[in-house]
C-alpha cells in the first residue's frame, strides 16, 4: 500500500478549515463534504462517503464504499460505515437545520437523498472556504508537487525532442508521451474542478494549438472528433517548420504541476513569432518576481496588463475571440485551484501557495507561442519547480 497522508497533516488541514470558517462564517454550525478530491484532502482516502464537520465537536467520515479501503488507507480518526444516509441520521443525533455544502460539487439528486434523512433546510456554500484552505500548501504537499515538477521537467525538456519525427500525427505523439509520462512516475490522470478529468492536456502541431476549444485556456486543440475533442488530430502530421506545443499536467500522489513547452521542428519559426515568444518569457519572469507573500493577485494582473501595448494584446492569452482573462491559476490536487491571477482576487498571497503562470499569444499561421511553469510563492519571488528551459527548443 502506498504511503498514507500523515495524521498531523490531516489534523492541520482540519484545524485550518475550522479557523477559516470561524473567520469567514462566524456562528457556523455544520459543514458537509462530498466531493472526492476534498474528501481525499481532509481524510486521506477517496471513497464514496460523507464527511460531517460540526462546529464544536469532532468530525466523522461516513463511508458507503469502500469502508474497508478507507480503514486501510486513512489515518482519519473517526471513520464509520453506512449503507445510506439513514445510518448517518441515526448515528449523529441532533443535527442543525443549516449546513454548509460544496454547491459546486453536489448534484440536486444527491442533495435530495441527503435531505430525505437529514434535517437540512438552509443550504450555504462552503466551496470558497475549502478552496482557501487548500490554496496554502504544507511542506508535505510541496514535496509531492516538487516530485511531479521534476518528472515534468525531465520529460518535456530532456526527452520530448528525441520523440519528434516527421510524419507522425498528433495522436501518436500524445500516446507515446502518455506512456513515457506514466513510466516516469505520472499518476496517469489530470484532475480539474467541476468533475473534469483528462489524461495529459493539449498537444498540437502548428495552428492546431490555437484551435477553439471548450476548455478555459489560452491554447487550443483540434481533437480526434467532435465527440472527443481531446488527444489531438490523427490527420495532422508533423512537418518541417512546424511549431510543436505541449501543454500538459503531471501528477504524483494526487498533486499536480502544469507546464507548457514549445519546440521548433526542422527549422525555426518566423522571427517575429520568436520575438513575441521572448516577450511572453519576460512577462512570466515579471509575474514570478511578484509572487511574494502579501501581493494581491488582482494587482499583479492589472500591473502586467497595463504595461502591454494594444498591438500585443491582440491574440494575447488566446486566439481570436476566445482569450482568457487571467495570467495564472492556483494548482494542487486540481489543475485549476484558487486563487487566480485575475480581476476580482484581492486576498493577499501567502507563502506556500502555488501558481501555474502561463503568458501565451496566438500567432496567425504559426500557432501558440509563450510558456507555462509552476511556481511556489516565496519571500523574494516565486520559486519555479518545473524547470528553467525558455522554450522554442530547436529540433533540427
Amino acid at each position: 500500500m502506498q504511503d498514507k497522508v500523515p495524521y498531523r497533516e490531516l489534523e492541520d488541514r482540519m484545524n485550518r478549515f475550522r479557523a477559516r470558517m470561524d473567520y469567514a462564517q462566524p456562528g457556523w454550525e455544520l459543514a458537509a463534504i462530498v466531493g472526492k478530491i476534498p474528501l481525499y484532502y481532509f481524510t486521506g482516502t477517496m471513497q464514496d462517503g460523507l464527511l460531517l464537520i460540526p462546529n464544536g465537536s469532532e468530525p466523522v467520515f461516513w463511508v458507503r464504499q469502500s469502508y474497508e479501503r478507507a480503514e486501510n488507507e486513512s489515518l482519519f480518526p473517526d471513520i464509520r460505515k453506512m449503507k445510506s444516509y439513514r445510518d448517518v441520521a441515526a448515528g449523529m443525533g441532533n443535527l442543525p437545520s443549516s449546513v454548509y455544502l460544496e454547491t459546486d460539487m453536489m448534484t440536486l439528486s444527491q442533495l435530495g437523498r441527503l435531505q430525505k434523512y437529514l434535517p437540512f433546510t438552509e443550504i450555504k456554500a462552503v466551496d470558497e472556504q475549502v478552496g482557501a484552505v487548500r490554496a496554502v500548501k504544507s511542506p508535505y504537499e510541496l514535496s509531492l508537487m516538487e516530485h511531479a515538477g521534476r518528472i515534468h521537467r525531465h520529460v518535456l525538456e530532456d526527452r520530448v525532442p528525441g520523440m519528434l519525427e516527421e510524419g507522425m500525427c498528433e495522436v501518436s505523439l500524445t500516446c507515446d508521451l502518455y506512456s513515457l509520462m506514466v513510466k516516469e512516475g505520472h499518476q496517469g490522470i489530470i484532475r480539474f474542478g467541476m468533475f473534469n478529468e483528462m489524461l495529459l492536456g493539449q498537444i498540437g502541431f502548428g495552428t492546431s494549438s490555437i484551435s477553439p476549444t471548450c476548455v478555459n485556456t489560452p491554447g487550443g486543440i483540434s481533437g480526434m472528433h467532435p465527440s472527443t475533442p481531446l488527444m489531438g488530430c490523427r490527420d495532422r502530421k508533423l512537418r518541417n517548420g512546424d511549431l510543436v506545443v505541449i501543454d500538459i499536467g503531471c501528477g504524483y500522489h494526487g498533486y499536480q504541476t502544469d507546464k507548457t513547452m514549445t519546440y521548433m521542428f526542422g527549422s525555426p519559426i518566423p522571427e517575429d513569432a520568436i520575438l513575441v515568444h521572448n516577450r511572453c518569457l519576460e512577462i512570466q519572469d515579471r509575474i514570478a518576481a511578484m509572487l511574494q507573500p502579501g501581493a494581491i493577485p488582482e494587482e499583479i494582473y492589472r500591473s502586467v496588463m497595463a504595461d502591454l501595448p494594444l498591438c500585443f494584446l491582440d491574440n494575447f492569452m488566446g486566439f481570436g475571440n476566445h482569450a482568457v482573462k487571467f495570467l495564472g491559476h492556483g494548482i494542487g490536487l486540481w489543475i485549476d485551484e484558487m486563487p487566480v491571477i485575475a480581476e476580482g482576487f484581492t486576498e493577499p498571497l501567502q507563502e506556500g501557495m502555488v501558481f501555474a503562470v502561463e503568458p501565451k499569444k496566438g500567432i496567425p499561421g504559426v500557432g501558440l507561442v509563450g510558456i507555462e511553469n509552476t511556481f511556489v510563492v516565496a519571500r523574494g519571488g516565486g520559486r519555479c519547480i518545473t524547470g528553467d528551459s525558455r522554450g522554442l527548443i530547436p529540433v533540427y
